[in-house]
Protein backbone atom coordinates (compact mmCIF):
# COMPACT_ATOMS: atom_id res chain seq x y z
CA UNK A 1 0.00 0.00 0.00
CA UNK A 2 2.89 2.34 0.55
CA UNK A 3 3.53 2.57 -3.17
CA UNK A 4 -0.02 3.64 -3.78
CA UNK A 5 0.08 6.26 -1.06
CA UNK A 6 3.22 7.78 -2.48
CA UNK A 7 1.71 7.93 -5.95
CA UNK A 8 -1.43 9.55 -4.57
CA UNK A 9 0.29 12.43 -2.84
CA UNK A 10 -0.11 15.56 -4.99
CA UNK A 11 2.45 18.36 -5.29
CA UNK A 12 2.04 21.12 -2.73
CA UNK A 13 1.00 23.59 -5.38
CA UNK A 14 -1.95 21.44 -6.43
CA UNK A 15 -3.41 21.18 -2.93
CA UNK A 16 -6.33 23.58 -2.76
CA UNK A 17 -9.79 23.86 -1.37
CA UNK A 18 -10.57 20.18 -1.98
CA UNK A 19 -7.71 19.22 0.35
CA UNK A 20 -8.94 21.54 3.09
CA UNK A 21 -12.49 20.27 2.61
CA UNK A 22 -11.40 16.63 2.95
CA UNK A 23 -9.30 17.35 6.02
CA UNK A 24 -12.09 19.33 7.72
CA UNK A 25 -14.66 16.65 6.98
CA UNK A 26 -12.49 13.70 7.97
CA UNK A 27 -11.28 15.38 11.17
CA UNK A 28 -14.78 14.81 12.57
CA UNK A 29 -14.18 11.09 13.04
CA UNK A 30 -11.30 11.75 15.45
CA UNK A 31 -13.46 13.79 17.82
CA UNK A 32 -16.33 11.89 19.49
CA UNK A 33 -17.95 15.12 20.63
CA UNK A 34 -17.90 16.56 17.10
CA UNK A 35 -19.26 13.32 15.65
CA UNK A 36 -22.17 13.39 18.06
CA UNK A 37 -22.83 17.08 17.39
CA UNK A 38 -22.78 16.62 13.60
CA UNK A 39 -25.07 13.59 13.72
CA UNK A 40 -27.53 15.32 16.05
CA UNK A 41 -27.60 18.42 13.87
CA UNK A 42 -28.22 16.48 10.66
CA UNK A 43 -30.89 14.26 12.24
CA UNK A 44 -32.63 17.28 13.77
CA UNK A 45 -32.63 19.07 10.42
CA UNK A 46 -34.05 15.97 8.70
CA UNK A 47 -36.75 15.66 11.37
CA UNK A 48 -37.83 19.28 10.83
CA UNK A 49 -38.02 18.66 7.08
CA UNK A 50 -40.13 15.54 7.57
CA UNK A 51 -42.54 17.44 9.84
CA UNK A 52 -42.84 20.32 7.38
CA UNK A 53 -43.41 18.01 4.42
CA UNK A 54 -46.00 16.02 6.39
CA UNK A 55 -48.01 19.21 6.85
CA UNK A 56 -47.58 19.99 3.16
CA UNK A 57 -48.60 16.58 1.84
CA UNK A 58 -51.51 16.49 4.26
CA UNK A 59 -52.71 19.86 2.95
CA UNK A 60 -52.94 21.18 6.47
CA UNK A 61 -52.85 24.88 7.29
CA UNK A 62 -51.53 27.03 4.45
CA UNK A 63 -50.98 24.02 2.17
CA UNK A 64 -54.59 23.52 1.07
CA UNK A 65 -53.58 24.16 -2.55
CA UNK A 66 -50.16 22.95 -3.62
CA UNK A 67 -48.25 21.48 -6.55
CA UNK A 68 -48.09 17.70 -6.75
CA UNK A 69 -44.87 15.93 -5.81
CA UNK A 70 -43.52 12.43 -6.34
CA UNK A 71 -45.24 10.93 -3.30
CA UNK A 72 -48.58 12.09 -4.71
CA UNK A 73 -47.91 9.79 -7.68
CA UNK A 74 -47.29 6.90 -5.26
CA UNK A 75 -50.55 7.67 -3.50
CA UNK A 76 -52.53 7.92 -6.74
CA UNK A 77 -51.21 4.55 -7.90
CA UNK A 78 -52.06 3.04 -4.51
CA UNK A 79 -55.62 4.33 -4.77
CA UNK A 80 -56.06 2.81 -8.22
CA UNK A 81 -54.87 -0.57 -6.93
CA UNK A 82 -57.83 -0.67 -4.54
CA UNK A 83 -60.19 0.55 -7.27
CA UNK A 84 -59.11 -2.31 -9.50
CA UNK A 85 -57.84 -0.07 -12.31
CA UNK A 86 -54.13 0.36 -11.63
CA UNK A 87 -53.35 -0.27 -15.32
CA UNK A 88 -54.82 3.19 -16.00
CA UNK A 89 -51.91 4.92 -14.24
CA UNK A 90 -49.64 3.57 -16.99
CA UNK A 91 -51.58 5.59 -19.57
CA UNK A 92 -50.45 9.18 -19.47
CA UNK A 93 -53.83 10.64 -20.45
CA UNK A 94 -55.73 8.95 -17.65
CA UNK A 95 -52.89 9.53 -15.19
CA UNK A 96 -53.12 13.25 -15.93
CA UNK A 97 -56.81 13.11 -15.06
CA UNK A 98 -56.04 11.43 -11.73
CA UNK A 99 -53.40 14.07 -11.01
CA UNK A 100 -55.80 16.90 -11.87
CA UNK A 101 -58.36 15.45 -9.46
CA UNK A 102 -55.76 15.20 -6.70
CA UNK A 103 -54.49 18.76 -7.29
CA UNK A 104 -57.91 20.38 -7.75
CA UNK A 105 -57.36 21.04 -11.44
CA UNK A 106 -53.60 21.62 -11.60
CA UNK A 107 -51.42 18.97 -13.25
CA UNK A 108 -47.74 18.17 -13.34
CA UNK A 109 -45.63 15.76 -15.35
CA UNK A 110 -45.17 12.49 -13.47
CA UNK A 111 -45.43 9.48 -15.82
CA UNK A 112 -45.77 6.14 -14.04
CA UNK A 113 -43.20 3.57 -15.20
CA UNK A 114 -42.68 1.53 -12.04
CA UNK A 115 -43.00 -2.26 -12.37
CA UNK A 116 -46.24 -3.79 -11.02
CA UNK A 117 -44.35 -5.01 -7.94
CA UNK A 118 -44.06 -1.40 -6.80
CA UNK A 119 -47.82 -1.00 -7.20
CA UNK A 120 -48.32 -3.79 -4.67
CA UNK A 121 -45.72 -2.27 -2.35
CA UNK A 122 -47.38 1.16 -2.17
CA UNK A 123 -50.97 -0.14 -2.14
CA UNK A 124 -51.31 -0.04 1.70
CA UNK A 125 -50.54 3.69 1.66
CA UNK A 126 -53.99 4.42 0.25
CA UNK A 127 -55.55 3.08 3.46
CA UNK A 128 -54.26 6.17 5.27
CA UNK A 129 -54.81 9.90 4.74
CA UNK A 130 -52.09 11.16 2.42
CA UNK A 131 -50.26 13.19 5.06
CA UNK A 132 -50.07 10.24 7.45
CA UNK A 133 -49.18 7.91 4.57
CA UNK A 134 -46.26 10.17 3.67
CA UNK A 135 -45.12 10.28 7.29
CA UNK A 136 -45.23 6.49 7.67
CA UNK A 137 -43.47 5.85 4.36
CA UNK A 138 -40.69 8.40 4.71
CA UNK A 139 -39.98 7.75 8.40
CA UNK A 140 -39.86 3.98 7.89
CA UNK A 141 -37.57 4.14 4.85
CA UNK A 142 -35.37 6.92 6.25
CA UNK A 143 -34.92 5.14 9.59
CA UNK A 144 -33.97 1.83 7.98
CA UNK A 145 -31.62 3.60 5.61
CA UNK A 146 -29.85 5.49 8.40
CA UNK A 147 -29.49 2.31 10.44
CA UNK A 148 -28.01 0.58 7.40
CA UNK A 149 -25.65 3.47 6.71
CA UNK A 150 -24.56 3.53 10.37
CA UNK A 151 -23.85 -0.21 10.33
CA UNK A 152 -21.65 0.16 7.24
CA UNK A 153 -19.94 3.49 7.99
CA UNK A 154 -19.09 2.97 11.67
CA UNK A 155 -16.92 5.85 12.89
CA UNK A 156 -17.28 7.54 9.48
CA UNK A 157 -21.06 7.90 9.87
CA UNK A 158 -20.97 11.60 10.71
CA UNK A 159 -18.98 12.81 7.74
CA UNK A 160 -20.87 10.53 5.34
CA UNK A 161 -24.05 12.18 6.62
CA UNK A 162 -22.62 15.63 5.95
CA UNK A 163 -21.59 14.77 2.39
CA UNK A 164 -24.97 13.16 1.76
CA UNK A 165 -27.16 15.76 3.46
CA UNK A 166 -28.48 17.49 0.29
CA UNK A 167 -29.43 14.13 -1.23
CA UNK A 168 -31.26 13.15 1.96
CA UNK A 169 -33.09 16.48 1.97
CA UNK A 170 -34.20 16.22 -1.67
CA UNK A 171 -35.47 12.68 -1.11
CA UNK A 172 -37.51 13.79 1.90
CA UNK A 173 -38.80 16.77 -0.05
CA UNK A 174 -40.40 14.70 -2.79
CA UNK A 175 -41.30 11.71 -0.64
CA UNK A 176 -39.30 9.52 -3.00
CA UNK A 177 -38.04 5.96 -2.59
CA UNK A 178 -34.28 6.62 -2.60
CA UNK A 179 -34.02 5.53 1.04
CA UNK A 180 -35.69 2.23 0.21
CA UNK A 181 -33.42 1.42 -2.73
CA UNK A 182 -30.38 2.54 -0.74
CA UNK A 183 -31.37 0.19 2.09
CA UNK A 184 -31.81 -2.73 -0.29
CA UNK A 185 -28.40 -2.18 -1.87
CA UNK A 186 -26.93 -1.88 1.62
CA UNK A 187 -28.49 -5.23 2.56
CA UNK A 188 -26.93 -6.80 -0.51
CA UNK A 189 -23.49 -5.42 0.35
CA UNK A 190 -23.64 -6.44 4.01
CA UNK A 191 -24.75 -10.00 3.32
CA UNK A 192 -23.24 -11.06 0.00
CA UNK A 193 -20.14 -12.62 1.56
CA UNK A 194 -21.71 -14.82 4.24
CA UNK A 195 -25.47 -14.82 3.69
CA UNK A 196 -26.03 -15.03 -0.04
CA UNK A 197 -29.68 -15.94 0.45
CA UNK A 198 -30.38 -12.66 2.24
CA UNK A 199 -28.36 -10.74 -0.36
CA UNK A 200 -30.35 -12.43 -3.13
CA UNK A 201 -33.65 -11.53 -1.50
CA UNK A 202 -32.61 -7.88 -1.30
CA UNK A 203 -31.33 -7.89 -4.86
CA UNK A 204 -34.58 -9.46 -6.07
CA UNK A 205 -36.54 -6.76 -4.25
CA UNK A 206 -34.72 -4.22 -6.40
CA UNK A 207 -37.16 -5.23 -9.14
CA UNK A 208 -39.01 -2.08 -8.03
CA UNK A 209 -36.18 -0.12 -9.71
CA UNK A 210 -34.30 -2.64 -11.83
CA UNK A 211 -32.11 -0.11 -13.65
CA UNK A 212 -30.40 0.68 -10.34
CA UNK A 213 -29.50 -2.98 -9.76
CA UNK A 214 -27.58 -3.61 -13.00
CA UNK A 215 -24.14 -2.89 -11.52
CA UNK A 216 -24.84 -5.16 -8.53
CA UNK A 217 -25.88 -7.91 -10.92
CA UNK A 218 -22.56 -7.55 -12.76
CA UNK A 219 -20.73 -7.74 -9.43
CA UNK A 220 -22.57 -10.97 -8.59
CA UNK A 221 -21.57 -12.45 -11.94
CA UNK A 222 -17.96 -11.32 -11.62
CA UNK A 223 -17.67 -12.87 -8.14
CA UNK A 224 -19.74 -15.96 -9.03
CA UNK A 225 -22.38 -15.48 -6.35
CA UNK A 226 -24.67 -18.04 -7.93
CA UNK A 227 -26.84 -18.58 -4.84
CA UNK A 228 -27.56 -14.86 -4.57
CA UNK A 229 -28.31 -14.58 -8.30
CA UNK A 230 -30.60 -17.61 -8.24
CA UNK A 231 -32.43 -16.24 -5.20
CA UNK A 232 -32.86 -12.84 -6.83
CA UNK A 233 -34.20 -14.43 -10.02
CA UNK A 234 -36.65 -16.49 -7.94
CA UNK A 235 -37.89 -13.36 -6.16
CA UNK A 236 -38.43 -11.59 -9.47
CA UNK A 237 -40.29 -14.53 -11.01
CA UNK A 238 -42.40 -15.22 -7.92
CA UNK A 239 -43.36 -11.56 -7.47
CA UNK A 240 -44.21 -11.31 -11.18
CA UNK A 241 -46.54 -14.28 -10.84
CA UNK A 242 -48.23 -12.66 -7.85
CA UNK A 243 -48.69 -9.42 -9.80
CA UNK A 244 -50.20 -11.38 -12.71
CA UNK A 245 -52.65 -13.11 -10.38
CA UNK A 246 -53.63 -9.84 -8.70
CA UNK A 247 -53.73 -7.48 -11.70
CA UNK A 248 -54.10 -9.79 -14.71
CA UNK A 249 -51.87 -10.16 -17.76
CA UNK A 250 -52.85 -6.72 -19.03
CA UNK A 251 -50.70 -5.08 -16.35
CA UNK A 252 -47.55 -6.10 -18.21
CA UNK A 253 -48.81 -4.71 -21.51
CA UNK A 254 -49.68 -1.48 -19.75
CA UNK A 255 -46.27 -1.30 -18.10
CA UNK A 256 -44.36 -1.91 -21.33
CA UNK A 257 -46.49 0.71 -23.06
CA UNK A 258 -45.63 3.23 -20.35
CA UNK A 259 -41.91 2.50 -20.76
CA UNK A 260 -42.14 3.15 -24.50
CA UNK A 261 -44.09 6.34 -23.89
CA UNK A 262 -41.55 7.58 -21.33
CA UNK A 263 -38.71 6.94 -23.79
CA UNK A 264 -40.45 9.26 -26.26
CA UNK A 265 -40.94 11.87 -23.55
CA UNK A 266 -37.25 11.68 -22.67
CA UNK A 267 -36.27 12.07 -26.31
CA UNK A 268 -38.49 15.16 -26.55
CA UNK A 269 -36.93 16.71 -23.44
CA UNK A 270 -40.20 16.76 -21.50
CA UNK A 271 -38.70 15.19 -18.38
CA UNK A 272 -37.24 17.62 -15.79
CA UNK A 273 -33.65 17.07 -16.93
CA UNK A 274 -32.53 19.73 -14.47
CA UNK A 275 -33.05 17.26 -11.62
CA UNK A 276 -31.48 14.27 -13.37
CA UNK A 277 -27.94 13.10 -12.65
CA UNK A 278 -27.38 11.05 -15.80
CA UNK A 279 -24.97 11.67 -18.64
CA UNK A 280 -27.93 11.80 -21.03
CA UNK A 281 -29.58 14.60 -19.07
CA UNK A 282 -26.37 16.60 -18.74
CA UNK A 283 -25.62 16.45 -22.46
CA UNK A 284 -29.22 16.97 -23.58
CA UNK A 285 -29.51 20.03 -21.37
CA UNK A 286 -26.27 21.31 -22.93
CA UNK A 287 -27.81 21.10 -26.42
CA UNK A 288 -26.34 17.78 -27.58
CA UNK A 289 -28.68 15.91 -29.99
CA UNK A 290 -30.66 13.13 -28.25
CA UNK A 291 -29.10 10.31 -30.31
CA UNK A 292 -25.55 11.39 -29.48
CA UNK A 293 -26.49 11.95 -25.83
CA UNK A 294 -27.96 8.44 -25.67
CA UNK A 295 -24.87 6.76 -27.12
CA UNK A 296 -22.64 8.75 -24.80
CA UNK A 297 -24.81 7.55 -21.92
CA UNK A 298 -24.30 3.98 -23.15
CA UNK A 299 -20.53 4.53 -23.25
CA UNK A 300 -20.48 5.92 -19.71
CA UNK A 301 -22.64 3.03 -18.50
CA UNK A 302 -20.16 0.60 -20.07
CA UNK A 303 -17.27 2.33 -18.31
CA UNK A 304 -19.17 2.18 -15.02
CA UNK A 305 -19.68 -1.58 -15.41
CA UNK A 306 -16.01 -1.98 -16.36
CA UNK A 307 -15.19 -0.19 -13.11
CA UNK A 308 -17.08 -2.90 -11.22
CA UNK A 309 -15.10 -5.68 -12.91
CA UNK A 310 -11.80 -3.84 -12.39
CA UNK A 311 -12.60 -3.30 -8.72
CA UNK A 312 -13.30 -7.01 -8.27
CA UNK A 313 -10.00 -7.87 -9.98
CA UNK A 314 -8.03 -5.31 -8.01
CA UNK A 315 -9.54 -6.45 -4.73
CA UNK A 316 -8.51 -10.03 -5.47
CA UNK A 317 -5.03 -9.06 -6.70
CA UNK A 318 -4.25 -6.98 -3.62
CA UNK A 319 -6.21 -9.21 -1.23
CA UNK A 320 -8.34 -6.24 -0.19
CA UNK A 321 -11.60 -6.38 1.70
CA UNK A 322 -14.69 -7.04 -0.48
CA UNK A 323 -15.96 -3.68 0.78
CA UNK A 324 -13.80 -1.94 -1.81
CA UNK A 325 -15.37 -3.59 -4.88
CA UNK A 326 -18.83 -3.36 -3.31
CA UNK A 327 -18.32 0.35 -2.66
CA UNK A 328 -17.37 0.97 -6.29
CA UNK A 329 -20.41 -1.06 -7.36
CA UNK A 330 -22.84 0.91 -5.20
CA UNK A 331 -21.42 4.24 -6.33
CA UNK A 332 -21.61 3.52 -10.06
CA UNK A 333 -25.12 2.03 -9.80
CA UNK A 334 -26.67 5.45 -10.37
CA UNK A 335 -24.53 6.07 -13.48
CA UNK A 336 -26.03 3.36 -15.68
CA UNK A 337 -29.50 4.58 -16.59
CA UNK A 338 -30.50 7.84 -18.32
CA UNK A 339 -33.42 8.02 -15.86
CA UNK A 340 -31.32 8.52 -12.69
CA UNK A 341 -32.44 11.39 -10.44
CA UNK A 342 -30.91 13.23 -7.51
CA UNK A 343 -33.22 11.36 -5.12
CA UNK A 344 -31.43 8.11 -6.11
CA UNK A 345 -28.20 9.41 -4.53
CA UNK A 346 -28.69 7.73 -1.11
CA UNK A 347 -27.28 4.67 -2.87
CA UNK A 348 -24.02 6.57 -3.36
CA UNK A 349 -23.91 7.09 0.40
CA UNK A 350 -23.79 3.31 0.85
CA UNK A 351 -20.92 3.14 -1.63
CA UNK A 352 -19.02 5.97 0.06
CA UNK A 353 -19.39 4.33 3.47
CA UNK A 354 -18.01 1.08 2.07
CA UNK A 355 -15.12 2.77 0.29
CA UNK A 356 -13.87 5.11 3.01
CA UNK A 357 -11.43 2.73 4.75
CA UNK A 358 -9.68 2.04 1.43
CA UNK A 359 -9.92 5.62 0.16
CA UNK A 360 -7.46 6.66 2.86
CA UNK A 361 -4.94 4.34 1.17
CA UNK A 362 -5.87 4.66 -2.50
CA UNK A 363 -6.69 8.36 -2.80
CA UNK A 364 -4.97 11.56 -1.81
CA UNK A 365 -6.71 14.03 0.48
CA UNK A 366 -7.29 16.23 -2.56
CA UNK A 367 -8.96 13.38 -4.46
CA UNK A 368 -11.10 12.50 -1.46
CA UNK A 369 -12.16 16.13 -1.22
CA UNK A 370 -13.15 16.07 -4.89
CA UNK A 371 -15.25 12.93 -4.28
CA UNK A 372 -17.04 14.50 -1.32
CA UNK A 373 -17.59 17.73 -3.23
CA UNK A 374 -19.04 16.00 -6.30
CA UNK A 375 -21.52 14.07 -4.15
CA UNK A 376 -22.53 17.30 -2.42
CA UNK A 377 -22.90 19.10 -5.76
CA UNK A 378 -25.04 16.37 -7.31
CA UNK A 379 -27.39 16.36 -4.33
CA UNK A 380 -27.61 20.11 -3.80
CA UNK A 381 -27.85 21.38 -7.36
CA UNK A 382 -31.34 20.18 -8.26
CA UNK A 383 -32.69 21.29 -4.90
CA UNK A 384 -31.24 24.79 -5.24
CA UNK A 385 -32.44 25.17 -8.82
CA UNK A 386 -35.94 24.00 -7.88
CA UNK A 387 -36.01 26.55 -5.06
CA UNK A 388 -34.82 29.27 -7.45
CA UNK A 389 -37.50 28.50 -10.01
CA UNK A 390 -40.22 28.35 -7.33
CA UNK A 391 -39.14 31.73 -5.98
CA UNK A 392 -38.92 33.26 -9.46
CA UNK A 393 -42.04 31.83 -11.09
CA UNK A 394 -44.13 30.55 -8.20
CA UNK A 395 -44.54 26.95 -7.12
CA UNK A 396 -47.29 26.21 -9.64
CA UNK A 397 -45.15 27.27 -12.62
CA UNK A 398 -41.76 26.07 -11.37
CA UNK A 399 -41.86 22.80 -13.29
CA UNK A 400 -42.70 24.37 -16.66
CA UNK A 401 -40.09 27.05 -16.05
CA UNK A 402 -37.53 24.32 -15.45
CA UNK A 403 -38.29 22.80 -18.85
CA UNK A 404 -37.83 26.06 -20.73
CA UNK A 405 -34.93 27.56 -18.74
CA UNK A 406 -31.98 26.78 -21.01
CA UNK A 407 -29.53 28.70 -18.86
CA UNK A 408 -29.50 26.10 -16.08
CA UNK A 409 -27.48 23.02 -17.08
CA UNK A 410 -27.95 19.60 -15.49
CA UNK A 411 -24.79 19.83 -13.41
CA UNK A 412 -25.67 16.70 -11.46
CA UNK A 413 -24.96 14.62 -14.55
CA UNK A 414 -21.59 16.28 -15.07
CA UNK A 415 -20.79 15.69 -11.38
CA UNK A 416 -21.48 11.97 -11.81
CA UNK A 417 -19.29 11.80 -14.91
CA UNK A 418 -16.48 13.49 -13.02
CA UNK A 419 -16.96 11.12 -10.08
CA UNK A 420 -16.70 8.13 -12.40
CA UNK A 421 -13.49 9.58 -13.87
CA UNK A 422 -11.97 9.89 -10.38
CA UNK A 423 -12.94 6.31 -9.50
CA UNK A 424 -11.47 5.00 -12.76
CA UNK A 425 -8.27 6.93 -12.09
CA UNK A 426 -7.97 5.31 -8.66
CA UNK A 427 -8.62 1.87 -10.14
CA UNK A 428 -6.02 2.39 -12.87
CA UNK A 429 -3.46 3.49 -10.32
CA UNK A 430 -4.25 0.52 -8.14
CA UNK A 431 -3.91 -1.87 -11.09
CA UNK A 432 -0.48 -0.46 -11.93
CA UNK A 433 0.64 -0.90 -8.35
CA UNK A 434 -0.78 -4.42 -8.23
CA UNK A 435 1.22 -5.39 -11.31
CA UNK A 436 4.43 -3.87 -9.89
CA UNK A 437 4.31 -5.64 -6.52
CA UNK A 438 4.61 -9.23 -7.87
CA UNK A 439 7.58 -8.22 -10.03
CA UNK A 440 9.24 -6.55 -7.05
CA UNK A 441 8.68 -9.69 -4.95
CA UNK A 442 10.23 -11.88 -7.66
CA UNK A 443 13.25 -9.58 -7.93
CA UNK A 444 13.76 -9.71 -4.17
CA UNK A 445 13.83 -13.50 -4.30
Amino acid sequence: MAGICGACTPPIGQVGSSLMFAEALEAVQFSPSKRIAYVRFVLAALAVMVLFKTLRFGRWGVFQIRELSDFDAFYIAAQQVWRGQVELVYRFETLMQFQAEAAHGATGFMPWTYPPQFDLLVAPLALLPIGIAYLVFIVATLATYLLMLRAIAGANFAHVLVALFPALAITIGGGQNGFLTGTLIGLVCLNVERRQLVAGLALGAMVIKPHLAIAVGVYMLATRRWVALATAATVVLASSMVCTLVFGWQIWTAWLGAIGESARFLDQGIYPLLRMISTYAALSRAGVPPTLAFWTQAAVASLALCAVVLAVWLGAARKMSPRFALGITAMVSVMISPYAYDYDLPMIGIGLALLLPDLALLASARERGVIYGLILLAGAYGMLQSARLAAQFGEEQAYLAGLTDRFAPALGGFAMMALLAVLLRLLWRGMQSASVLPRAAQAAE
